[in-house]
This record gives C-alpha cells, sequence and structure tokens, in this order.
C-alpha cells in the first residue's frame, strides 16, 4: 500500500455481492451507506429486501413502552419517509424485491400514507413478499380496556379500507389488541387474496366471540391470547403450521375443518384448577400432524393421557417430533409415556422442567384466590406390558436432577425404546431475574459416573448420555418465540 492511500477492498468487490451485503441491514442503517459515493447510492436502489421498522428510529436508549403519542406519530413520519425515500430511487420493474416489510404505529393518517406507498410499489416493482406489522404502543394487555381495543380496531379498518391495493399484495399480516366488527376479519380475508402468514396477538370481535378462517393460500397461523370462544379453520388447504395460545374455554376452544396439510402445532395455555383437561386425540381430530409443541407455563397439565384409540392412532401416525415445555417441577413425567405408545414414529422427545419462579404466582394466598391447582400433575400408569418402539433415537431434558423421578423416568424410556441412541441430560433453564435454587445436577465427574450406573443397571441399552451445555441445535428447537410466562398470567388473571 503506497504512503497516504488506503486499500478499499469493500468498494473492489462486485456490485452483487454488496447487495447482498447490505440486504442483511435494515433500510435505515443501509441509507447511510449512500453517502459514501454515488456508487453506493446506486446500490441502494438494487436492495431486495427492505425492511423498516418504527422500532428502528426509536431515540437511543428510550424503550417502547415509554414513548408518547406525539413522538409515535413523528416515528411514524419517519417510516413513511423512508419508505418513499428507498423507492424513488428505484427504476420501475428493474429489480426484483424479494421482501417488503414495514412495522409502524396505528396513529393519525400516517398508516394509510404508508398502505398507499406500498401499493404504489407494488403496481411499479415485482414484490415477491410483502408484509405489514401494525401495532398500537400498547404492551400490557392489562392496561388495555374495551375502548382501547375498540378504538384501534376502528382505525384498523379505516387504513384497511384506504389501502386496498397494499392488503392485495400481502403475504404476511401481523396484528395486535385490535377489537373488529362482526364480519371484518372475513373481509380482510378476502381481500388479502395472496395471504400466507397471518398472526393475531389480542384480537377478537368481542369477548367469547368465534374466529372462522377461510383461504386459499395461508400457509401459518398465529393465534396468541385472543378472548375467543373457538377458532374454527373451515377451509385452510395450505395450512402447514398453527401456534394457538392462551384459550379461554376447555370446551371445544378449536375446531378443525378442511386442514389437509397440517403438520406442525404448538398449543400453549395456563391452567387453573377448574379447567378441564384436553384429549389430543379430539382437539387434533382430523389431522396427522409430524411436529407437536406443548407448553405449560409451569403450571397444571392440562393434557389428558389417553390409552391407545384409533382416533389418537390417526392424529399420531405421523408424528416425528415433541417438544414438551415448561412443565411443573416435583411431578412424575410417567404421563408422557402415553405420547411413545400412539405415536410409533416418533424420533425425537424434548422437555423442559421449569418452575420459572419470578414470573410464577408464589403466595398462597393469592394461588388460591385466583385458582391456581395445589396438585399440578396427572397420574398415568397404563403402559402396555413388554410394550416397544422402534423409533425414538433422542430423549432431551432440560431441568434434569438426580432424583427419583427422573431416574426412574430415563429408565422406563429406555426399556421401552430399543433403539434409543442419545439421551442429552441438560440442567435447569438459566433466568437473570430468577433468584437461584439449589438443585441436584450432576455438575462433576464422579456424579455422572454414579448417576449413569443407577440409569443402566439392568437394562440393556446402547444409549449414550450427554451432560454439559445445551447444544445449540437442541436450543433452537426448544425456544419459545410468541409470548411470556408473564403474558399468559396476566391473560387469565
Amino acid at each position: 500500500m503506497q504512503k497516504g492511500k488506503r486499500a478499499d477492498r469493500l468498494s473492489a468487490l462486485p456490485d452483487d455481492i454488496l447487495v447482498n451485503i447490505l440486504d442483511r441491514l435494515n433500510v435505515r442503517e443501509a441509507a447511510r451507506t449512500s453517502v459514501l459515493s454515488r456508487r453506493w447510492t446506486q446500490l441502494c436502489a438494487k436492495l431486495s429486501r427492505l425492511i423498516i421498522s418504527a422500532q428502528h428510529f426509536l431515540p437511543k436508549g428510550v424503550l417502547c413502552t415509554g414513548i408518547s403519542d406525539d413522538e409515535l406519530v413523528r416515528i411514524n413520519a419517519a417510516v413513511v419517509q423512508a419508505m418513499e425515500s428507498i423507492l424513488t430511487r428505484r427504476n420501475p420493474g428493474e429489480h426484483t424485491i424479494r421482501l417488503l416489510s414495514t412495522t409502524f404505529y396505528l396513529r393519525d393518517d400516517v398508516p394509510i400514507s404508508m398502505g398507499r406507498a406500498v401499493g404504489r410499489a407494488m403496481a411499479a416493482h415485482l414484490v415477491e413478499n410483502a408484509k405489514f406489522s401494525v401495532m398500537t404502543g400498547k404492551y400490557d394487555i392489562i392496561d388495555l380496556d374495551e375502548d382501547d381495543l375498540v378504538t384501534a380496531g376502528r382505525k384498523f379498518m379505516l387504513f384497511f379500507d384506504a389501502c386496498p391495493s397494499a392488503f392485495g399484495g400481502l403475504t404476511t399480516l401481523d396484528l395486535e389488541n385490535l377489537r373488529f366488527g362482526e364480519s371484518d376479519i372475513s373481509n380482510v380475508l378476502i381481500t388479502c387474496k395472496r395471504l400466507k402468514h397471518l398472526r393475531l396477538y389480542h384480537c377478537d370481535s368481542g369477548d367469547c366471540s368465534t374466529l372462522q378462517l377461510e383461504h386459499a393460500h395461508l400457509s401459518e397461523l398465529s393465534v396468541v391470547h385472543c378472548r375467543l370462544a373457538q377458532v374454527q379453520l373451515n377451509w385452510l388447504p395450505q395450512l402447514t403450521k398453527m401456534v394457538f395460545e392462551g384459550w379461554l374455554q376447555f370446551q371445544d376452544p378449536l375446531f378443525i375443518g378442511h386442514v389437509p396439510l397440517l403438520e406442525a402445532v404448538s398449543l400453549t395455555n395456563l391452567a387453573l384448577s377448574y379447567s378441564r383437561m384436553v384429549e389430543l386425540s379430539e382437539f387434533l381430530s382430523g389431522t396427522s400432524i409430524r411436529d407437536l409443541k406443548l407448553e405449560f407455563n409451569s403450571e397444571k397439565i392440562w393434557v389428558q393421557p389417553e390409552c391407545p384409540t384409533q382416533s389418537l392412532a390417526f392424529v399420531f401416525c405421523q408424528l416425528r417430533f415433541v417438544n414438551l415445555a415448561s412443565l411443573p417441577e416435583g411431578y412424575d413425567l410417567t404421563w408422557t409415556m402415553f405420547i411413545l405408545e400412539a405415536a410409533p414414529l416418533l424420533k425425537e422427545l424434548y422437555m423442559t422442567v421449569w418452575d420459572h419462579a419470578c414470573l410464577t404466582e408464589t403466595d398462597e394466598e393469592k394461588r388460591k384466590e385466583l385458582s391456581y391447582s395445589e396438585n399440578k400433575g396427572v397420574e398415568w400408569d397404563s403402559l402396555a406390558a413388554g410394550f416397544q418402539h422402534h423409533s425414538l433415537a433422542t430423549l432431551v431434558i432440560v431441568g434434569f436432577e438426580s432424583e427419583d423421578c427422573f431416574v426412574s423416568y430415563v429408565r422406563r424410556v429406555m426399556v421401552a425404546a430399543v433403539n434409543l441412541a442419545d439421551v442429552f441430560l441438560y440442567s435447569r433453564s438459566e433466568c437473570g431475574n430468577c433468584e437461584e435454587k439449589p438443585n441436584r445436577y450432576p455438575w462433576t465427574k464422579r456424579q455422572r459416573v454414579s448417576l449413569k450406573r443407577r440409569l443402566a443397571a439392568g437394562i440393556e441399552s446402547f444409549a449414550i448420555f450427554h451432560f454439559g451445555a445445551k447444544r445449540p441445535g437442541h436450543v433452537a428447537k426448544m425456544e419459545h418465540p410468541q409470548c411470556s410466562l408473564l403474558e399468559a398470567k396476566r391473560f387469565f388473571t
């Protein structure tokens, strides 16, 4: 390198590689590179991923929860300005937009300006995927009253009615804290003909209302903490994934109609003492899923173990992966064996045993007042004599301790799963806000050797035991992105 000169290796890269790098940034970050040179300005006009979020325009160090309405309006205006600025640099039809994603607040007329800008972009460019994430600026559902929900719902419908072109091209719609009119959701689905992903958080058409869904292309559905009496999946021929969290009633909260491709289901609830147990053969009747997640929020087990039946066998006949999340500590796990009996192709069984103290009500008087269950467990011991499972290869337990209840359960699985290859036993999940509790996890080599002897005594098994830090692949499969235990607690109490 000659004295006084610096090698610009980044600018020496070809345009397609630089665009690929810029595509990994949000629009605000990518736009800052345009000041480098005319070439970088032209590169910004070639981006294939345009991700513009109001959260990128928050004042530094300010949390979403502490923003005034005036500030939200200002942030919204900045989002619209950024969207129009980046789109005006593009030559119509020259470069495909793979993703056009906008996140903004439901304030004043700014959403309408945003919707019309997106509509114009769809008319001028080839847009493969378009997403609206509509926020209300309310982050604690306990502080929302009915008037807030109704007002937000009306504002959204005004936005929707003013921007039919934009909604007609959407592939993803993410909504929160809205109360719709009786036919509003149906009208939205009719207009959003290309919709593939729909997420509803704390949305309804009135307490104990019914959500009826029919759509030709919807492939992923998430219904979280919506005060609904029932969700009816009437006709969703392309639906493959469903998340259903926090239903109000345990008497038929879900109706499954024509969903021939449904293969991944996540169910979460916080069961109280009076809550009705759920039989999965009825709850998921008519499906044959491959991936099942059940979340218990560290409270009462709400799944009723079932003896083998034809209906349960149909639901579980294709099941390959099961994740049982936030099981309460100190209770027998034997009931989970009914899943093995009914799922002959199951390959992986994951479970997390955890009383998340900082998000779980521990005061005994309050637990009684709010109808929390004193006994969180469920008893079941009807495993057929001599039962063998030939597919299960991996057992993962997070929150394992060297207690008899864990040891006896692992041994039971080892006896039944004759081809079990790996058993991963991890310590309790960590939380920076929880007071650390003592546990009997085998931390030392001597403790692990002793535990292995207890687990394998008298059992012919080739399973290998693994301890220590969680493997990244296991963490990814156990992640729970939709809601926290605190949200579930507030929803039900």
